[in-house]
């Protein structure tokens, strides 16, 4: 498997308070299927193309319909320097650069039109 380039979309999340409902339709319409990430309770599935190695995208489970979202991520080498390039740009902190235990570190940002985009470094290779 290769490591896509950096500043390229690579992964997306489809957020809804009807989970089972959303991996139906996505699962017919385009083939994708999808496992359990982590235990069962955290509620986030991942995606997987039909062929694929990796999953490209996951499923949150959401606390009510108010929460559902589509939102894509971006891979880049720096996370602070992408979010502070992004406010200087007209972009929005939603969420700063947060590093995840296994470290991954991603932001939440709005583009200069309001829309909600994620920005990602991958954990260190083990």
């Amino acid at each position: 498997m290769t490591t896509p380039p950096y500043n390229t979309v690579t992964w997306f999340q489809v957020g809804s308070d009807k989970p089972e409902q959303i991996k139906k339709f996505y699962g017919e319409l385009f083939g994708w299927s999808f496992r359990p990430y982590g235990s069962d309770d955290e509620g986030y599935d991942v995606i997987h193309y039909p062929g694929s190695e990796a999953p490209s995208g996951g499923i949150a489970h959401t606390p009510d319909s108010a929460a559902n979202h589509a939102t894509f991520f971006v891979m880049v080498e720096d996370v602070a320097a992408t979010v502070a390039a992004a406010e200087a740009l007209g972009g929005k902190v939603l969420n700063p650069p947060e590093t995840a235990p296994d470290g991954l570190v991603s932001a939440d940002l709005l583009d200069a039109s309001g829309n909600h985009f994620g920005v990602f470094s991958p954990a260190p290779s083990a």
